[in-house]
């Protein structure tokens, strides 16, 4: 729980960022590390608040007064074994969580919470620099094997879990490098792929197979692995992007953002064959879409050296305080400023594209809005009205997508004839995270839909437990906020 008094004793304080002019000039993280005597204080802010709702706000369940505490104490060690418990990859979630278990801190009530997530993110790189974290094979194998399709979060996870329950584990991966979203549309100014090479090593030294470059459904049907393999995890994400359906959607300079995103990426991990390139640079750049991905659009159009860039939302410019509607300690709809924003971004909110304008090339060169406003209704969803005369023409030579994600591309379902929602998520219960069909298991975002990195990594340890089960009538794997054992 920390000191008894710290949260009267010490205010909130978080990594500082390196000035925008420096860090837009490379892909390298630029937050400024705490010093341990600073990252103590944080930790004995974590007060004696009897029923630590931080947990019920963390996906995972994680044992956080008890981690804050080891922190406090100087106990790092301890705190990373307590996290890694429930945690498979705190380095992710410690850099890219938007941190629900800070929205549900009773401290957060009436101060600012504990900085949790920043606590979490200097436990597993102390870790690392320690040398702690090393790979822990199984003492026996089972013999069973089981195939896990994607290698994102949700993936990760699942595969470590279950080789530790001493199962073959073969991970399939349709792009050249493991890590799904976490390598090809996480900037590296968000997390240096660097994070996730180091830790791939040590599940490779546990035992776990990684093949990357084969597109399950294409290089190798479901028969193969339904033939090959005791058990299949389904993990390929949510990647069906939203497009915007109106004129001029099909003009060169609309561009979806994982499109420009994962480009990047592989431009920063130095592949030369990128194919049509897209660049941000000497260009007047519109995002659409407001949440993370188009942030860090936002952020790699800088560094590409764009003349401006705004940011469209369409809905209205949220207040910084909790809504009303929103209480304490639930998630609550805020306006959430990044990094990235803060480099030079201009923000538009109630704001809807109404068409593209191209030249005689089919080339973009602008586009129009017009100003809406939400009407709400008692009973009904709130319903969009265009503001009459609020026209206007926009100059721009690039518009990057930024809308979300519908649900999972279907070959490998319609293969391996599994049931799906009506945004193709594959129909996967809580229970036992297993499709219509026998020994076919389902996590993260193509269970769930398009959601939180943190949520991908617990369903990957949930379907694992559920895997686990099935192949051997009982299980040995920790459930949500059970705790697993010493891992470092």
């Amino acid at each position: 729980m920390g000191k008894i008094t710290g949260f009267l004793e010490f205010d909130r304080k978080v990594e500082a960022y390196a000035p925008v002019e420096k860090r837009v000039k490379n892909y390298k993280e630029f937050t400024i590390p705490l010093k341990e005597k600073e990252l103590k204080d944080q930790g004995a802010r974590c007060m004696d608040c009897g029923i630590p709702f931080c947990h019920s706000g963390c996906p995972l369940g994680n044992l956080i007064p008890d981690f804050n505490d080891a922190v406090y104490r100087g106990k790092w060690e301890k705190a990373a074994n307590i996290l890694h418990s429930t945690n498979n990859f705190p380095e992710f979630t410690g850099r890219l969580c938007p941190a629900p278990c800070e929205e549900a801190c009773v401290l957060g009530i009436n101060e600012d919470p504990v900085s949790i997530e920043n606590i979490e993110k200097n436990i597993v790189e102390t870790a690392f620099k320690k040398g702690w974290i090393t790979a822990s094979p199984p003492e026996t194998r089972t013999g069973k094997k089981v195939a896990v399709v994607g290698s994102g979060p949700a993936g990760l996870a699942a595969a470590q879990q279950l080789n530790r329950a001493g199962h073959l584990v073969t991970v399939f991966e349709r792009d050249e490098k493991p890590g799904g979203l976490l390598r090809y549309g996480i900037p590296d100014f968000k997390m240096e792929k660097q994070v996730i090479d180091r830790r791939l090593k040590v599940l490779e030294e546990e035992g776990i197979v990684f093949k990357c470059g084969v597109h399950v459904g294409q290089d190798i049907t479901a028969d193969i692995l339904k033939t090959d393999f005791d058990a299949i995890v389904l993990s390929g994400g949510a990647t069906v992007r939203r497009n915007l359906p109106i004129d001029g959607s099909d003009l060169n300079g609309v561009v979806q953002a994982m499109d420009f995103l994962a480009q990047n990426n592989r431009r920063v991990d130095g592949i030369e064959d990128l194919g049509k390139e897209i660049m941000a640079t000497d260009k007047n750049v519109i995002v659409i879409g407001g949440g993370d991905t188009g942030s860090d659009c936002i952020g790699t159009s800088f560094r590409h050296g764009a003349k401006s860039v705004s940011n469209f939302e369409i809905m209205p410019m949220a207040s910084t305080e909790r809504p009303e509607d929103q209480p304490w300690p639930f998630w609550p709809m805020r306006l959430r400023t990044s990094s990235s924003h803060k480099e030079g971004a201009e923000r538009f909110f109630s704001i809807s594209t109404k068409h593209f304008v191209g030249d005689k090339n089919g080339n973009l060169k602008g586009l129009v809005t017009a100003e809406v406003e939400w009407i709400k209704v008692p009973g009904q969803r709130p319903q969009l009205k265009e503001i009459e005369g609020s026209e206007k023409e926009w100059k721009c030579d690039l518009v990057l997508l930024a809308l979300g994600f519908t649900g999972s591309e279907m070959t490998i379902a319609e293969q391996l004839g599994l049931e799906t929602d009506l945004r193709t998520n594959i129909k996967a219960s809580e229970q036992d995270y297993m499709t219509n069909v026998p020994g076919v298991f389902a996590a993260g975002d193509q269970r769930r839909g398009q959601s939180l990195i943190v949520w991908a990594i617990s369903e990957g340890r949930e379907a694992a437990y559920h895997v686990d089960t099935y192949l051997m009538g009982e299980s040995a794997l920790p459930l949500k906020g059970e705790g697993d054992l010493p891992r470092i």
